[in-house]
């Protein structure tokens, strides 16, 4: 299952969430995730690791139908407090979704899988329940700002300490392994330092900034396609068999 905010991590996370940094990087990620994902007015999207909300509040203004998912109670607490009927909520783990095959659209793992013991079971749980398909949004494990924000966990409480960063190819590799050779797109975001803050909106909207691969976030889009494998050949013969054994045993 993986790490499960309680109230002293979770409240570490909502103090990043609130800093100057948590929020341009609420901004820029949202922009990414809308831009890759396409969403239509309608569609139901499950946000596995819902945290406090955050992404159903998106989805819900984009006029989604949004259901949320988290295995902490306290984070989905959280999230209930905010979106009240606007939203429906599980408390549950990721690798093992209490949800039918397809009856989702969309599936968001949304900073999830870096605090999941079974990622591959994740991503698989996630396909299995969208039809059309899953993003994935990550912490870039080449980004010098997650590394060191990584090492400095170390040495202090920090959200970061539980986190296991990914890297694009090491993304492509995993969603590839569950999901076979399906339709991927990508981008990624880069918190500029402060000093370029002036000029932050001109960089960050660069179609070179948004294909970076060391990006501080890294957002993953895929396209489910399914296959359906049948063997007439053989089911004709086994009809076939079976006609002439009921003939053969008949009476008459």
């Amino acid at each position: 299952m993986g790490h499960i905010f309680d109230v002293k991590v979770a409240k570490l996370y909502e103090a990043w969430q609130k800093s100057p940094e948590g929020l341009l990087f609420d901004r820029l990620s949202s922009e990414l995730i809308v831009r890759l994902m396409r969403p239509k007015k309608g569609e139901r999207v499950l946000d596995i690791g819902c945290g406090a909300g955050n992404h159903l509040l998106l989805f819900y203004r984009l006029g989604l139908d949004v259901t949320g998912l988290d295995a902490s109670p306290y984070m989905v607490d959280i999230a209930k407090s905010r979106l009240g009927s606007k939203a429906s909520f599980k408390i549950g783990s990721a690798e093992d979704l209490p949800f039918e095959d397809n009856e989702f659209d969309i599936a968001t793992l949304i900073l999830t899988l870096e605090f999941l013991d079974d990622p591959l079971a994740a991503l698989s749980e996630a396909g299995r329940v969208a039809k059309n398909k899953v993003f994935i949004g990550v912490l870039n494990g080449l980004s010098l700002g997650c590394v060191c924000k990584k090492m400095y966990s170390l040495f202090s409480q920090s959200i970061f300490r539980k986190t296991h960063l990914y890297t694009l190819w090491g993304l492509k590799g995993q969603v590839k392994k569950v999901y076979g050779n399906v339709p991927m797109e990508w981008g990624s975001i880069q918190i500029m330092p402060f000093f370029l803050k002036k000029y932050n909106k001109q960089i960050e909207m660069t179609s070179l900034l948004q294909s970076y691969p060391f990006g501080t976030f890294l957002g993953l889009l895929s396209q489910m396609t399914y296959t359906l494998k049948t063997e007439n050949l053989k089911v004709t013969e086994k009809l076939k068999k079976r006609a002439e054994s009921l003939i053969s045993s008949s009476p008459f």
